[in-house]
């Protein structure tokens, strides 16, 4: 297999771009015959983008979302018991939907695949991503870059088991690292991945052992798309933290759409926002401190409604933590939900500090931190 010829061209971590009046050029997303609509998505993240999550993502004008990672085992033994039957939950309102596999073996991973199908999920992707140490050391996640012949396998026994209808993807990071015999190991599961007949591939700019330090290239993406043309759907991924950042990643690469993963959490205007400046339009202003606490409230009642009232505020705390994070006074707002228990601990914490309407803030850049993008 012969690879594209080494990049030369190292786009600097999430370029600053400035916010044009112009319109955007950009297509319709699709995958397969799923119609996603407009290209800016929300990632699969681990421990994140469950049910209430995706469904204020959607409300917010996210296109398409995409299910937390599962692992392939677990799906395999997952029962109807009321702890784990909201991992296979879907809304209604929240088509289309992406449910994501992760796993080491060829047979297990197919038979993961069948129980995403069971449930509901309108395309299923496939993890090569993840970065964290302990997948990478059971042999899942990003381990698979490492070994094509293995890694196509996978693709190959997930698309043949899965329903014609429903397109398969996957999600890839640019390498193990940044050594040639990577870079050969890459094209070659991207090709693998045309052959087997997928969808289409998410790719994050980053290596797996960068995990999320240094710059994600934008240019590899480019040289990406270019590689595989319109055989193939590709989406970027890494560093989209702003508005305008996933619209100047399609820019600058010609990639078919992009996935916002940290960007996201805390932050669903953001979905919004990117139709604004698409159309040409100015950037909307940051949610006002009521229009927070209103979607916060939102997001609570789900996360009751999926988990049950007593587990809701602990799961929510992460969320809350986020969410302050659009508030001016954010350090301050921010511990006030560090030790978040109850329903009644939450509403004390907006009547202090979301009671006064007035202006939010877009996320300062220095907050994003490393939530774990599988």
């Amino acid at each position: 297999m012969n690879s594209p010829a080494s990049e030369t061209t190292v786009c600097s971590e999430t370029p600053a771009a400035p916010i044009s009046t112009t319109p955007y050029e950009w297509n319709e997303l699709s995958l397969g015959n799923v119609r996603i609509g407009f290209p800016v998505v929300q990632a699969a993240l681990s421990g994140y983008s469950d049910l209430p999550m995706r469904v204020i993502a959607r409300r917010h004008s996210a296109s398409y979302t995409i299910c937390e990672v599962m692992l392939d085992q677990f799906l395999l033994s997952l029962t109807k018991r009321e702890k784990t039957r909201h991992f296979l939950d879907i809304a209604d309102e929240e088509h289309p939907v992406g449910g994501q596999l992760m796993g080491a073996e060829p047979e297990q991973f197919s038979a993961g695949a069948l129980k995403l199908v069971e449930a509901g999920f309108d395309v299923i992707d496939v993890n090569f991503g993840c970065p964290v140490k302990k997948v990478l050391g059971r042999c899942r996640g990003g381990f698979h870059l490492s070994q094509p012949a293995v890694a196509i396998e996978i693709l190959r026994r997930t698309r043949d088991v899965v329903p014609d209808h429903i397109p398969v993807t996957v999600k890839m990071r640019r390498g193990m690292d940044d050594t040639p015999e990577s870079r050969e190991q890459f094209f070659e599961i991207l090709d693998g991945a045309i052959d087997a007949g997928l969808a289409g591939v998410t790719v994050h700019g980053r290596t797996v052992m960068q995990r999320y330090i240094g710059p994600s290239r934008w240019a590899f993406l480019k040289e990406v798309k270019q590689h595989v043309g319109d055989r193939l759907k590709i989406l970027g991924s890494g560093d989209l933290f702003a508005a305008v950042d996933g619209l100047e990643m399609m820019r600058q690469t010609g990639i078919d759409g992009v996935t916002i993963a940290r960007g996201a959490i805390g932050n669903p205007w953001i979905f919004q926002q990117s139709r604004a400046l698409a159309a040409g339009e100015p950037l909307p202003p940051p949610p006002t401190i009521a229009e927070q606490a209103a979607v916060m409230r939102e997001h609570f009642a789900l996360c009751e409604e999926t988990y049950t009232v007593e587990r809701a505020p602990l799961l929510m705390r992460k969320f809350c933590i986020k969410y302050s994070q659009s508030h001016p006074d954010y350090r301050e707002v921010r511990m006030a939900f560090t030790r978040l228990r109850t329903r009644e601990e939450f509403e004390a914490a907006l009547e202090q500090h979301y009671s006064a309407d007035g202006p939010g803030q877009n996320v300062p850049r220095e907050l994003h931190g490393s939530q774990e993008e599988c």
